[in-house]
């Protein structure tokens, strides 16, 4: 097939998409259609490394080969009773993913927002019912800069303006500092405060690594003040900073966490709110609920997402690998770098503003058969799967150098 017939069978996709889709989405334009491993293939059949990973979703890699079986084998058998009823699926789900966090309780969801959205319900519940905080005066603190999803409350205390024009009004009873600042948590406390939702790195914020210790020093004052501690770790967690979660690096453990994304390796929506008992045993039956949450195809792929994180040492090699992987990104003499930081492997390259944003530098990377993505305009992120070798990085960091020694794109 010549160039110009595989550009048009591309741009017949993307005219579709454009012709039918909402715009709510600006993607590279390459149109993917097969994933193996740490690699996918477009439609005119080039081969690229994956280093976006799905914002953190693919940790185990493309179509995992136990998971996908785990998935096909459940399919057969059961894929949805609701939570009318109980299947074989969930009490096993249960015991396994809370003996291999060091949990007491779990309740099942889908999308990582519905899970964040649980949270917040649970700690408000526990506030008025536990901590005694008068009916609807609530408060629970939050992070600038954050990134906890798509929902009108969570828009409603984001301080990214685009998430939150044109969606107000917005839920109250949400107070907003800066992250990374221990004293201005403690500052921010009142009586009505029930809890504290961070992310341990703010990863879609641009890779914002908090000052050592902040989390110690934070989870400190929450027990101080008896309020709780959520940590969202949808992207962070299941081994992406070098840990399986990354509240590890400060030794501390949260009251609840959030996780999505891996739990399911990528091939179904699954997402979870860990707790211990007393903060989850808020719910009562009608409380809260979800169709598809816990169902037995979710449970199955979950159970073995888990199972091949530990089998396959992905925590590990995720410290290992990441390490290579910044090393080799810092010595690369570039011209364009202000900046490079991350835990395991989430690494965000920062560029200088004067080059003009990093969406030029992601088109330049596929056009070397890299993809990944930039994040507030001047970051480029780089979170491959957790499966990735020393050869691979050594590829990946040729096509970097590439791009980021090269004239400017």
């Amino acid at each position: 097939m010549d160039t110009t017939i595989r550009q048009s069978v591309t741009q017949s996709y993307i005219d579709l998409e454009n012709e039918f889709g909402a715009q709510n989405y600006k993607p590279l334009d390459v149109v993917l259609a097969r994933g193996q491993g740490v690699w996918v293939w477009d439609v005119e059949g080039n081969k690229y490394l994956d280093m976006l990973a799905s914002y953190s979703a693919l940790n185990q890699g493309h179509c995992h080969p136990r998971i996908l079986n785990a998935l096909i084998e459940q399919a057969k058998k059961l894929t949805l009773v609701s939570r009318a009823f109980r299947t074989d699926q969930l009490g096993a789900f249960y015991k396994e993913i809370c003996e291999m966090t060091h949990s007491h309780s779990v309740l099942p969801m889908n999308s990582g927002a519905e899970a964040v959205e649980t949270a917040l319900k649970a700690a408000r519940k526990w506030g008025y019912q536990i901590k005694e905080v008068p009916d609807n005066m609530a408060e629970i603190i939050v992070c600038d800069n954050n990134f906890h999803g798509r929902t009108i409350a969570i828009v409603g205390f984001s301080t990214e303006p685009q998430y939150r024009n044109g969606f107000g009004p917005f839920a109250p009873g949400f107070v907003s500092i800066p992250f990374g600042d221990a004293k201005a948590l403690e500052w921010a406390i009142t009586p009505n405060t029930v809890a504290f939702l961070v992310e341990p790195i703010q990863g879609e914020g641009g890779i914002i690594i908090p000052p050592a210790g902040y989390l110690k020093k934070v989870r400190e004052i929450c027990d101080e003040h008896n309020i709780l501690l959520i940590l969202d770790e949808i992207q962070t967690g299941l081994g992406r900073t070098g840990k399986f979660f990354a509240e590890e690096h400060d030794g501390i453990e949260a009251d609840l966490t959030v996780v999505g994304k891996a739990l399911s390796g990528g091939v179904y929506p699954v997402s979870a709110v860990l707790s211990n008992k007393e903060v989850l045993s808020v719910f009562q039956p009608g409380d809260h609920g979800s169709t598809f949450g816990g169902n037995p195809l979710a449970c199955a792929v979950a159970r073995e997402a888990l199972k091949v994180i530990k089998d396959e040492n992905l925590v590990e090699n995720s410290m290992l690998m990441g390490e290579y992987l910044m090393n080799g990104i810092n010595l690369i003499p570039s011209p364009y770098v202000k900046e490079v930081r991350g835990k395991g492997l989430l690494i965000g390259v920062e560029l200088k503003e004067s080059v003009g944003g990093a969406r030029r530098f992601c088109e330049a990377l596929q056009t070397n058969g890299l993809l990944c993505k930039e994040t507030h305009q001047h970051i480029i992120r780089f979170a491959p799967p957790l499966i990735i070798t020393k050869e691979q990085i050594d590829w990946a960091l040729e096509q970097i150098e590439k791009v980021l020694t090269g004239p400017l794109p």
